[in-house]
């Protein structure tokens, strides 16, 4: 009888949530609209907008100044939402402009342009670092394409595009000054970005924030991280590290942020300034006594250090956390005015709650949102949903319900952080009816690896925001670093204004034709490989970048991988590139194992065709960009083999064939080496002198470079036989890195093991640890210059490397 009962209850419950669930749907998202409303409401007027849409076009296409007319329309024009309409002028004279762009904001007239200049004109536009801009196809003033003669609208299917992660900041804008913000701002407008993080500046604000509650400008200089672990002091995962802060820094980055928000605004664009999460300085709590201050857990440093790690936390509940949640975004006001509503916070980002009880993880997030609210009593909370993904053994659907329930309807929108592998929005009925953004996070610590799930791009918006009960507000990418693999974030911006999925395969015809502003044949069926391979990963494995080239093994190679493996563990083939005999592993070896995703013979194929294209393709950058990243993409798993054939014959006590593949791969480091100083985009010199270029005396400018440097390398805490948990983490392939760092590194670490081949001994495994540590931190100490300018013929080399390593 009690079985019937519950059954009975479990029904009506069921059906109780399918009537409410739409209902509740349905209130998030008319907040959405009256959130956009009061958003529209705080831009600039047209004509500023206009500008600075000219100003734009007059960076990017100089000699078409008076060859288009710029227009902001109302949403009603657009049906309500947001668009853009490409037209003809209608001429009267010879003087006057060809094609007229509308759009709701500056940004939709940017991305109108961006559009006609690519579907009209074959124009590509990537970042620098990417191969930059191809506009030789862009037809002289007075030639323009016409559009047909009704016209071109496209309108947005979600209100929003969302801009950057939480750590990009110190990934890869760390050293920026306005000159390259200028870029990027621009690059965002032409890619449709309305909704971007702004986080820039923030410590001068917590500055007057904190001193304002007597914690002295001292006692910050344990708090704020250095120049370039500001993301992960922000979110209290450290503190101390890489610091402290001059008050040049402060003030120049200040100063920064107001001219990026002014930027932004002008735009249209809706800035998301960050609030108070609960992480304070160790000295509020000497200053408060009976606050609720506790330490969180250790976050990654070797041995639980208190002086980088275990940061305080002021407790949501307590009332002081919501007169500092005030006060910051009271400050942020003053700063810079009333320019948003969107404010980010993330509570407990790689750390956990203190308990998992949702009453008291909703009480939580009732605060946080109290504090915002009452700085700004129209704030919505937008916050990451990467703790759903990093930590989702904690978080069960009670606890996500408790935090994500735990503001006013359509108070909060959830990014859905890791979408584009592994979407949250499918397991959690659309984050149980709160608003989200689907997001790609695509690239982790800015590495370098050619890597990207275009059909997952091409599809996931569209199903999220199709599907039933759907509270998808926005498009979002999220990458950790940027300026890589350009073609993914090409097509990742247009979903922002594609109501329909994307066949991908004629995407990339066109994409080619414009990137290198040719039709090539070679190209084209070179892409086709390149999609089918490394553009086309699917097996859900995020950690894409362990090339050992660049993330060497710390490992005991005389481990015996066949202990814990059963009689019944079968031995399988890998294959070996040409010119290499073919080398066994156990399927469970406990040998470590470089992600490969793809056929490495395949993108051989696809690097031979880009080779033969590189007559046709003479002097384009983007080509010479392209071409320098396959070459190094095929190096590098060659790489990964010949470290495999070196660990065999190691254990097999062979020292003449250790020798041999031990030295090629040291060789394939050098080579590697030669062919990215031959590219721009490939330079260590680049980064470090951004950094040294920011500093007012010397003894900033070694602290910056220390910090540039620690962050790709041991980016943490060492001791004396221990290496950072994060060492390697924001690996890169770039020219002086390889030569002078990673290239030490396995040398040593060979001359470990042939010794212990030679005597007949243990690996010194300690030993070597000792000293690579050593080398490292008098590298990471180190002030040698590195070329800012590349040399060599990148074809050329590409050429004899292929000939070198690939052809049998």
């Amino acid at each position: 009888m009690q079985r019937i009962t519950m059954s009975s209850l479990n029904i009506l419950f069921f059906i109780l949530m399918l009537t409410v669930l739409p209902h509740a749907v349905s209130l998030e998202l008319q907040a959405v609209d009256a959130l956009l409303t009061r958003l529209d409401s705080k831009r600039f007027s047209a004509s500023v907008q206009e500008s600075a849409a000219k100003a734009v076009l007059q960076r990017l296409l100089p000699t078409h100044i008076n060859s288009f007319e710029f227009k902001i329309v109302s949403k009603d024009v657009c049906g309500g939402s947001s668009c853009f309409l490409i037209d003809n002028y209608k001429q009267s004279s010879q003087n006057e402009p060809e094609i007229t762009i509308k759009g709701t904001t500056a940004v939709e007239i940017a991305s109108g342009l961006h559009w006609y200049i690519k579907y009209w004109c074959g124009a590509h536009v990537s970042w620098d670092k990417t191969g930059g801009i191809q506009i030789a196809t862009v037809p002289k003033p007075g030639l323009l394409p016409r559009v047909k003669d009704e016209g071109v609208k496209i309108q947005r299917p979600v209100p929003w595009n969302y801009y950057q992660n939480v750590v990009t900041s110190s990934y890869s804008y760390v050293w920026w000054d306005w000159e390259r913000w200028e870029k990027e701002i621009d690059w965002m407008a032409l890619q449709g970005i309305n909704l971007p993080l702004a986080f820039t500046g923030q410590e001068a604000i917590w500055q007057k924030v904190f001193m304002n509650f007597n914690v002295s400008a001292k006692d910050l200089d344990d708090f704020f991280g250095g120049p370039a672990f500001l993301a992960w002091a922000r979110m209290g995962n450290l503190h101390g590290w890489g610091g402290p802060l001059s008050q040049s820094w402060l003030n120049q980055q200040l100063v920064l942020q107001k001219k990026i928000l002014s930027r932004m605004l002008e735009l249209g664009m809706t800035p998301v300034l960050p609030s108070f999460s609960g992480n304070v300085p160790a000295a509020l709590k000497k200053i408060f006594p009976s606050a609720n201050i506790t330490r969180l857990g250790d976050w990654n440093t070797v041995d639980g250090n208190p002086r980088w790690c275990c940061t305080y936390l002021l407790d949501p509940t307590d009332p002081l956390f919501v007169e500092i949640g005030e006060a910051f975004i009271q400050q942020q006001i003053s700063e810079y005015g009333d320019v948003t509503d969107i404010y980010n916070c993330d509570t407990f980002n790689e750390n956990t709650p203190p308990t998992d009880d949702p009453t008291y993880i909703s009480s939580l997030g009732a605060a946080v949102y109290k504090a915002m609210s009452k700085g700004d009593k129209d704030a919505v909370w937008l916050m990451q949903g990467w703790l759903f993904s990093s930590d989702s053994a904690f978080w069960k659907p009670p606890q996500m319900k408790a935090i994500l329930h735990s503001v006013p309807v359509g108070k909060m929108i959830v990014l859905d952080l890791f979408a584009d592998v592994k979407p949250i929005w499918k397991t959690s009925s659309h984050f149980y009816g709160t608003p989200y953004v689907w997001c790609m996070l695509h690239n982790f610590g800015g590495n370098i690896e050619m890597y990207g799930t275009l059909d997952s791009i091409a599809s996931g918006p569209i199903d999220a925001r199709i599907s039933e009960n759907s509270t998808m507000v926005g498009v979002g990418t999220c990458m950790e670093g940027i300026e890589q693999n350009p073609v993914v974030y090409e097509l990742m911006s247009e979903m922002a204004f594609r109501y329909e999925k994307v066949q991908v395969l004629e995407w990339l015809k066109t994409y080619a034709r414009r990137r290198y502003g040719k039709e090539v044949h070679q190209i084209e069926a070179a892409w086709e490989i390149l999609y089918h391979t490394v553009y086309n990963c699917t097996d859900g494995i995020a950690d894409h970048n362990t090339d050992f080239i660049v993330k060497f093994p710390d490992w005991d190679p005389t481990l015996d991988s066949r202990s814990n493996i059963s009689k019944q563990s079968q031995i399988h083939v890998i294959h070996s590139l040409p010119g290499l005999r073919r080398f066994l592993f156990e399927e469970n070896s406990n040998a470590p194992q470089a992600h490969l995703w793809y056929s490495a013979l395949e993108l051989m194929k696809g690097l031979k065709l880009f080779l033969d294209a590189g007559n046709d393709l003479t002097g384009s950058i983007t080509y010479r960009y392209d071409l320098v990243d396959i070459t190094r993409q095929v190096l590098s798993k060659l790489a990964n083999q010949v470290y495999g054939n070196a660990m065999i014959a190691f254990r097999q006590k062979d020292a003449t064939a250790f020798n041999l593949h031990s030295q090629k791969f040291l060789q394939l480091i050098k080579d590697i080496d030669i062919l990215l100083a031959s590219d721009d985009n490939f330079l260590l010199g680049t980064w470090l002198e951004s950094a040294k270029k920011l500093a007012v005396n010397t003894i900033e400018m070694y602290q910056y470079e220390w910090n540039a440097r620690t962050q790709i390398t041991m980016w943490y805490d060492t001791n004396t036989t221990t290496q950072s948990k994060l060492h390697d983490y924001a690996n890169k392939f770039w020219s002086g890195l390889l030569e002078d760092y990673y290239l030490p590194r396995a040398s040593t670490y060979f001359g470990y093991m042939s010794k212990s081949l030679r005597e007949k001994d243990v690996f010194q495994l300690e030993r070597w640890r000792k000293q690579w540590i050593v080398i490292s931190s008098h590298w990471q100490r180190g002030q040698k210059l590195y070329p800012t300018e590349a040399k060599g013929d990148s074809l050329a080399i590409a050429k004899q490397l292929y000939d070198k390593y690939l052809v049998s």
